[in-house]
């Protein structure tokens, strides 16, 4: 299905280049005139090193055809080996003669195949030692491609040169190895099948340099029926040239990829339409976003554009090969109401209490690991992306990771805690519970929620009275006390006596805030829980997240009414006076 997909976006969304035709730079373009002389001693070197686009030769489309490590020319294109008869570093003397001999036979069969007479004039060019008689630059690259221009035109940029170019590449008139005729996985027909699919993916991760073949099995544990290679999915070369470039015109286009966790994603639509999963799940932008909110919102019923299918993939590489690690088919409507799920469910308050921007993928992804190039596994941002785009619900294991990163920093984040909020959404259990876990929710009687609620009470509590202590409670004991609160908030509340006594005397206005919000959220406890299952420790997190979030939010908004002349003397107010400085010495 995937590769039939990819299929027809070649056939009815791409202008595609010549068959057996790829997009490549070529560094060096020698120039002659129609009887094969040097027109410039010297080649012209059309690299750019400014340019990433050129720093290694202006691209153009040239003959493209999967090598091995074998002698196999390229027509009218190669390295200095092929083309000049010059050894790279390391190469040895006789491949180095292999290599030219292989690329002028090539090129004498296109020019009596074809009696194009530029292609003579190169042939008659090489055929005169064009080692000696070329100069070539201090710096010369010799594993940069090099080319022919002759009277101003290249040799195969010629429709002939082009279909003697698939003549030769035709597998079912290979002499040694005839293809077999088989039906074809992709359209269907009986036709010559390739055993090895003549191009390759470029860009998949893990994947070699050159590039990933999509279909391949070079052992035969990977075998089908006895059947090698790539006629595990017997495929004709039409076929297999179209998918082959349909992939890699998706992972060279910005809007319609991703890369993230050792993994790239493209995805498309059957027909062109105004929408790009990319810039929602790359980096998006909230008023993007609030768009979307109130297009799907609005009851209108479903335009051709909803109605449009939409395919996603995720490919990983393993050497040669590309691993298909995800597919889905949906429509676009679909994915705007999966969208819209998805914003809900990781909407929660900032640090300070203020509205957040959605986070796009990479942003949650890296709140599961210390070090995102190092750590973050293919498998996270394929389950993310997945119930990105289907609203299916997240696997547990990223709760898990987002509890293991607030245990090890004893602490959580906003990125953290809006994962742990959307898995948690996501839950059948939960479910439809979005609006309630946004900030603050006082009435909420769960143990774990109360316990989160405490212990950022204590640490403020801590703070105010010892201001400037180097490590705080939270520091020391957020990982017990998330996990088995039991054997931790006994010694917490015993130990904020002495410091809530230095605060009855020093600062009573504060004191009674705090005795009075500890006791508020330990009317709601029967006891302390001896241990919190994996998502108690969420909720907890959420507790303490929004309880912080909370007392900070009322700091700044009474810092502004005393700005405009409306503070009063309150103990709320006193607290907020006295949390303000720590606000602004952090920010």
């Amino acid at each position: 299905m995937l590769l039939q997909r990819l299929k027809e976006y070649a056939d009815e969304r791409l202008s595609l280049p010549p068959p057996l035709y790829d997009e490549s730079p070529v560094r060096y373009i020698i120039e002659l005139d129609g009887s094969g002389r040097l027109l410039s001693r010297e080649p012209i070197d059309t690299a750019d090193p400014s340019s990433p686009a050129t720093k290694r030769g202006q691209r153009r489309y040239m003959p493209q055809v999967q090598r091995t490590s074998g002698v196999k020319p390229l027509l009218l294109v190669g390295n200095a080996e092929y083309t000049l008869g010059l050894a790279r570093p390391k190469s040895k003397p006789e491949r180095v003669a292999a290599c030219h001999r292989a690329y002028l036979d090539l090129i004498g069969r296109c020019a009596n195949g074809t009696r194009e007479p530029a292609v003579c004039a190169v042939l008659l060019f090489l055929q005169d030692d064009p080692a000696s008689n070329i100069s070539l630059p201090d710096d010369f690259a010799r594993d940069a491609a090099i080319t022919f221009r002759v009277d101003g035109a290249f040799p195969v940029d010629l429709p002939s040169v082009q279909a003697f170019w698939v003549r030769v590449n035709d597998p079912s008139v290979d002499p040694d190895r005839p293809a077999p005729s088989m039906q074809c996985l992709i359209c269907g027909k009986e036709r010559p099948v390739l055993e090895r699919l003549q191009g390759k993916i470029k860009g998949v991760p893990g994947g070699q340099t050159a590039g990933t073949a999509i279909v391949s099995a070079n052992a035969e544990a990977f075998e089908s029926y006895g059947l090698p290679a790539s006629l595990v999915a017997p495929t004709c070369t039409d076929c297999g040239e179209r998918f082959t470039k349909a992939a890699n015109a998706l992972i060279s286009e910005r809007a319609s990829h991703i890369r993230l966790g050792g993994a790239v994603f493209i995805f498309w639509t059957r027909e062109p339409v105004a929408f790009s999963l990319a810039s929602y799940l790359d980096d998006p932008k909230p008023e993007d976003v609030k768009s979307l909110l109130e297009s799907v919102r609005s009851g209108r019923r479903a335009t051709d554009v909803d109605n449009t299918k939409f395919y996603a993939t995720a490919l990983s590489g393993s050497g040669g090969r590309a691993v298909v690690r995800d597919w889905i088919d949906s429509t676009v409507g679909d994915v705007k109401r999966s969208l819209i799920s998805w914003f809900e469910g990781q909407r929660i308050v900032g640090l300070n209490g203020e509205g957040r921007g959605p986070l796009g993928l990479y942003a949650l992804a890296r709140a599961t690991v210390r070090d995102v190039q190092k750590e973050l596994a293919p498998p996270t941002p394929r389950a993310m992306l997945r119930a990105a785009v289907t609203g299916t619900p997240l696997p547990v294991g990223l709760l898990y990771q987002a509890v293991r990163r607030n245990r090890a920093e004893q602490g959580v984040t906003y990125q953290r805690v809006a994962l742990i909020k959307l898995v948690l959404c996501r839950s059948n259990v939960r479910k439809g519970e979005e609006d309630r876990m946004v900030q603050l929710d006082s009435d909420n009687i769960s143990p774990a929620y109360r316990c989160g609620r405490l212990l950022a009470v204590l640490e403020e509590v801590q703070r105010l009275a010892v201001p400037g202590a180097k490590a705080t409670i939270v520091d020391r004991f957020f990982g017990t006390a998330s996990s088995a609160p039991a054997s931790v908030f006994g010694r917490l509340l015993r130990g904020a006596q002495p410091h809530l006594s230095k605060l009855q005397r020093d600062r009573p206005g504060a004191y009674v805030a705090l005795q009075r919000r500890l006791e508020e959220i330990q009317a709601g406890l029967t006891g302390f829980p001896r241990i919190l299952t994996l998502e108690d420790q969420g909720i907890f997190a959420l507790g303490y997240y929004h309880q912080r979030a909370y007392d900070r939010a009322e700091a700044i908004a009474a810092s502004q009414r005393r700005r405009d002349g409306q503070g009063s003397r309150s103990s709320e107010e006193s607290l907020i006076q006295a949390i303000l400085p720590q606000i602004e010495e952090e920010e």
